[in-house]
């Protein structure tokens, strides 16, 4: 069996990326062949300082359809970064890296290279910049995808926020019946498409206790109109539940996807739960995109302690799709 080369985006050259990298592969062996899109010349600093040896091995985008990849070593297909010192604070000096791997790598997938891609932590302060909400954006923009959706992935359990980085006051704003449908179509196609299951789907209200004291009820005229007209259609779709009690243990065995209105009111439960055993998979993109479920956490930079575990199993996830 075949597999496509899974694309990696190293992301932000100031950050716990490469520890992590190394870490993963040097936990398993993996079927389908990595090609990692990162400046050379820093990978080299990075493994320096971290005291880690692999050799790397140059490949290009003319190469890719010529020579059979395998794992054997790290194949790097190298991107100038300017910035001389690894390990510096991150910044917006990175943009104009960051954004030619993701140029290199949707061009990969356009070749039909590929059709996996992982990117490592990025900040959205600096190379975002409030132009886009997350990389979730980003690449939605960067493909001309419409209709797309951030799921948080476990085997046992996921969740999806129908508003992603919105400040709080804005949610009620941009939630709609027509959203939550396409969000709800959108997960419902992937677990058939991607896990061969049909899965139960629990959707929470947006105020506590799905009531609201106010004069528009967003759960009475938003959340259950878009529900029932889904099960019409045979979705396996229930709620709207509270999103105080939704999350326990009883409840969680019931349902394998649990939707949100707002970012904290489901990934804070989920990363409560299962820590770094997430991963972020984008639905809708013309490819699979995932990343791992945390951030560049630049504290952490060069002390090598980090955990791996969420790119472990971004790649492990990829791994396993032709």
């Amino acid at each position: 069996m075949v597999y496509k080369p899974i694309i990696i985006v190293a992301g932000e050259p100031n950050s716990i990326f490469s520890e992590i990298f190394f870490k993963s592969m040097k936990y398993k062996k993996f079927k389908s062949p990595i090609i990692l899109i990162a400046s050379y010349r820093l990978i080299q600093q990075q493994m320096k300082k971290l005291n880690i040896y692999r050799k790397i091995r140059l490949v290009s985008l003319l190469e890719l359809k010529k020579n059979h990849l395998d794992n054997k070593d790290i194949n790097l297909i190298d991107v100038n970064f300017s910035q001389k010192k690894p390990f510096d604070k991150i910044s917006s000096k990175s943009n104009k890296y960051i954004n030619r791997s993701f140029d290199i790598a949707i061009e990969i997938i356009k070749k039909k290279i590929s059709n996996k891609l992982i990117n490592g932590p990025i900040s959205k302060k600096f190379f975002l910049k409030k132009k886009y909400l997350g990389i979730t954006e980003y690449l939605a923009h960067k493909t001309k995808t419409k209709n797309f959706a951030m799921l948080i992935y476990n085997k046992d359990l996921s969740v999806c926020p129908l508003t992603t980085h919105l400040p709080i006051k804005q949610v009620s704003k941009n939630i709609n019946k027509n959203m939550i449908k396409k969000k709800i179509k959108l997960i419902d196609n992937f677990f058939k498409k991607y896990l061969n299951h049909t899965p139960h789907i629990a959707i929470t209200g947006l105020n506590p206790h799905c009531e609201s004291t106010d004069f528009f009820d967003e759960d009475e005229k938003i959340i259950k109109p878009a529900i029932k007209s889904l099960a019409k259609l045979n979705y396996r779709i229930f709620g709207p539940f509270a999103a105080d009690t939704i999350f326990l243990k009883k409840n969680r065995e019931k349902y394998r996807v649990v939707v949100g209105m707002y970012h904290d009111q489901v990934l804070t439960p989920i990363k409560t739960l299962f820590e770094y055993d997430a991963i972020n998979i984008t639905l809708g993109l013309p490819f699979i995109r995932v990343s791992p479920d945390h951030g560049p956490n630049e504290l952490m930079m060069g002390k090598n302690k980090s955990n791996p575990l969420s790119l472990i199993k971004a790649l492990t996830f990829l791994d396993s799709k032709k």
